[in-house]
């Protein structure tokens, strides 16, 4: 299973110098590769929503963002001022920031947090439409409050890993004013955006929150997501100048020659990511109906011939999980070449 990269291209004014970089103002253009079915994170199940809305959110933690591997040592606190757990780890206690309002200008409190965690268990009068991450939360017995600014995670049994869920992009606390219903059309938040406006297979809008907590955030005055599904057509905004910075995926490298000689002033940044090409076999069907030719065509895959081929050598072989460096749950190379089928031996 080859690892693909992802190519990020940005044009080359916004990343000319730090001090660049950190000048306020403006309307960044990123192309965005998918048109959500609602604006609501808690409901949706993939990042076409939670990339555009994560700036219009704020979790109660967060991983640190200059930190290039997620870990239970990189998280730090959002709406959150610190955290601590009980002795046999079933209790997980939050202390709250006083100073934050949602951006209909009521006051955030611990009330809010209790309503985000009865959402995702399905308690109360309000209900999620969908609730595909319903299963991160079956070890959650109940969230309760101390007065407004403190907030508890009761559990069921001992989790040390529970707090990276909440520090996930998929984990938003939701005002317990705003309906679900509202949160998928015009989301009320706490982030340093405020939503705008979203046209299907068009473009979503967010806006500087002037009223931002984290004082002098956001450098921007808004971004502008511009719907492009097709990554041939995408390509050629970029390079038109329609837009400021790709979706990580719309480049490959064979491409990345051409973008470069038709936009020099790009800057591109190739990184791992957990996206892979797969070969899939309908198994109902003769031949692959036959579970030995098809584990005798898995065992025959030359990996390293298919990444040299579609990716130029810059993509790696990994299994289920992204191998190391980059993640942590893969398997380090020497384990992998010993699968029958990852090694170098393909003869």
């Amino acid at each position: 299973m080859p690892r693909i990269p992802s190519l990020l291209i940005v044009a080359g004014a916004l990343l000319a110098s730090p001090a660049l970089a950190q000048k306020p103002g403006g309307v960044l253009k990123i192309q965005h590769w998918d048109s959500p079915a609602s604006m609501s994170i808690l409901e949706e199940a993939t990042y076409s929503t939670v990339v555009p809305m994560m700036g219009v959110m704020n979790n109660l933690v967060i991983y640190k963002q200059d930190v290039p591997q997620n870990s239970l040592q990189s998280i730090i606190p959002d709406l959150a001022t610190e955290w601590s757990w009980s002795e046999d780890g079933t209790e997980l206690t939050f202390k709250l920031r006083h100073d934050v309002k949602w951006h209909d200008g009521k006051p955030f409190t611990a009330a809010d947090v209790k309503c985000t965690g009865d959402l995702l268990q399905g308690k109360g009068e309000a209900k999620l439409r969908l609730n595909p991450r319903k299963e991160w939360y079956r070890n959650l017995d109940e969230v309760t409050t101390n007065g407004d600014y403190e907030a508890s995670f009761h559990l069921k049994r001992a989790q040390p890993a529970f707090i990276t869920l909440l520090a996930s992009g998929y984990s938003p606390v939701y005002p317990c004013h705003v309906s679900p219903a509202q949160m998928r059309q015009h989301p009320i938040g706490t982030g340093p955006f405020k939503f705008v406006e979203y046209k299907p297979n068009e473009y979503i809008k967010v806006a500087k929150n002037p009223d931002y907590w984290k004082p002098g955030r956001p450098y921007l005055d808004g971004i502008e997501y511009v719907i492009v599904p097709n990554r041939s057509t995408a390509i050629l905004g970029f390079v038109a100048g329609q837009f400021d910075m790709t979706w990580p995926f719309s480049v490959t490298v064979p491409l990345l020659k051409d973008v470069k000689s038709q936009a020099p002033q790009a800057n591109c940044e190739l990184h791992t990511s957990n996206a892979s090409t797969n070969l899939l076999l309908n198994r109902d069907k003769p031949p692959f109906d036959n579970a030995d030719l098809r584990r005798a065509m898995m065992l025959a895959l030359d990996r390293k011939s298919f990444i040299e081929i579609l990716e130029e050598g810059k993509a790696k072989i990994g299994g289920a999980m992204l191998p190391l460096p980059e993640g942590i749950w893969g398997m380090p190379v020497e384990m992998l070449q010993s699968v029958p089928g990852y090694g170098p031996d393909v003869q």
